[in-house]
């Protein structure tokens, strides 16, 4: 990959891309079923949804006008204090070098600045690469879910506190 990859705040002329991205990397696992980030109503806007709150961002990788990948944080259903990580995709040209880790950084980094004291997120037990960069960021798994998952079909629960 060259050089002249920026992370930067998802807009509105990303959506499409990301969305893409999305549905994309879903349908090469086998994960394009409902009960995944594939059917979310907000993914065909999703620089609307992560815009509405101060406390919820989307950062892209991109180069030049084409979206690399992605990742976003949200507050956590109810619970003030405790952000999600959210979908964390890269596209299938651009894996293996380092951006997700890149995505994760900047999501952590903002969830911290926005002051919440925990990440929590949802995944697939067949995403074993997304594991991976999960526990090196201080994810640990947990054995059930916070409360109810909103993506069903996610069987593997993961969470880093700041403090």
């Amino acid at each position: 990959m060259s050089e002249d990859i920026k992370i930067r705040r998802l807009t509105a002329a990303d959506d499409d891309q990301m969305a893409a991205i999305v549905r994309n990397s879903l349908s090469t696992v086998g994960l394009a079923i409902p009960g995944t980030a594939y059917f979310d109503p907000e993914l065909a806007h999703l620089s609307r949804y992560y815009s509405a709150d101060e406390r919820r961002t989307y950062f892209v990788a991109v180069q030049g006008q084409r979206v690399l990948g992605g990742a976003g944080i949200a507050q956590y259903s109810d619970t003030p204090q405790i952000a999600e990580l959210q979908k964390v995709y890269v596209d299938e040209i651009a894996r293996g070098h380092g951006l997700s880790k890149q995505l994760v950084a900047a999501a952590l980094a903002f969830a911290q600045q926005a002051n919440y004291d925990c990440v929590y997120l949802e995944t697939h037990h067949t995403l074993t690469a997304a594991m991976h960069v999960y526990r090196e960021f201080g994810f640990n798994p947990l054995l059930q879910p916070l409360g109810a998952a909103v993506h069903n079909a996610m069987d593997s629960f993961w969470l880093k506190c700041f403090k």
